[in-house]
């Protein structure tokens, strides 16, 4: 791919989130779509985050408009945290995640989101001011190069962003320099379970949806290793094709693309 259309991809992108962010309050886009991860026909946020593995007690501790029904499963339920831990969110949107994983880790702990749409950042700051979070705060980067310190964070959580990037290698180097030695991912995203037809991969729709710029659960595997982890695995979701199914109704995006939970360490030494 070239750096032309790696930076398209991203302007688009950006473009669409920050819509998202900047309509957050009244649950639409600024085209009237609803809100979802990927598409503009999925049902209800909250009926979005139940199939996701996200429990009730989960969507009334949290902002309501940190919730936007924007992810593809629950990466706190396999991160195992434990308080006093050190977390990185992979474009954490307006903060759900973040919210959630910051009352397991506690006053003695920390959460960093990072996202590089500067409405969502926006968004997840108001979020936290209103709940008076202390120990959670919003950087604005791209995860290709995060603006984070070497060797500091314990634990990575991400929730269908990386399959957004048209660079997934860099992300998970980047993921890799800032993970402490033992530090873990803990990833939900969409991978691909056969090659995408090519006009999948050009549709701005499904790109933008989550579904366009997923790799092959392979490729995928590969890539981590590459980037110097070990300890991987990749798990499909086990209702994932019907909520890849609420996205793109009748396109049959569930035939090709599947929610997974990454998982991997990087080693000691």
């Amino acid at each position: 791919m070239t750096t032309e259309n790696a930076d398209k991809i991203k302007h688009d992108i950006r473009k669409t989130y920050g819509a998202i962010a900047t309509s957050a309050t009244s649950g639409a886009s600024d085209t009237g779509a609803p809100l979802s991860c990927c598409s503009g026909a999925a049902p209800a946020v909250e009926l979005l985050s139940k199939m996701m593995g996200y429990s009730e007690a989960d969507l009334v501790q949290v902002p309501q408009p940190a919730n936007m029904g924007l992810g593809c499963g629950n990466p706190g339920v396999v991160a195992s945290l434990v308080p006093g831990e050190t977390v990185l969110d992979l474009g954490s949107g307006g903060g759900f995640d973040c919210f959630l994983a910051a009352r397991v880790v506690g006053e003695t702990g920390r959460v960093i989101g990072v996202d590089m749409t500067p409405e969502m950042i926006r968004l997840a700051r108001k979020n936290a001011a209103e709940t008076k979070s202390q120990n959670v705060e919003f950087r604005l980067g791209e995860l290709e190069n995060l603006p984070v310190a070497d060797a500091t964070i314990d634990v990575i959580m991400s929730n269908c962003v990386i399959n957004l990037s048209p660079e997934k290698q860099k992300i998970f180097q980047e993921a890799f320099r800032v993970l402490k030695p033992g530090g873990r991912l803990a990833i939900s995203d969409v991978v691909a379970i056969q090659p995408l037809p090519e006009h999948f991969k050009t549709d701005p729709d499904l790109v933008c949806g989550c579904v366009g710029g997923a790799e092959l659960v392979e490729n995928v595997e590969t890539m981590l290793k590459y980037g110097g982890f070990a300890d991987i695995s990749i798990e499909l979701a086990g209702q994932g094709q019907d909520l890849v199914g609420q996205w793109f109704p009748g396109r049959k995006a569930e035939d090709y693309v599947r929610p997974a939970m990454i998982r991997a360490v990087k080693p000691f030494g």
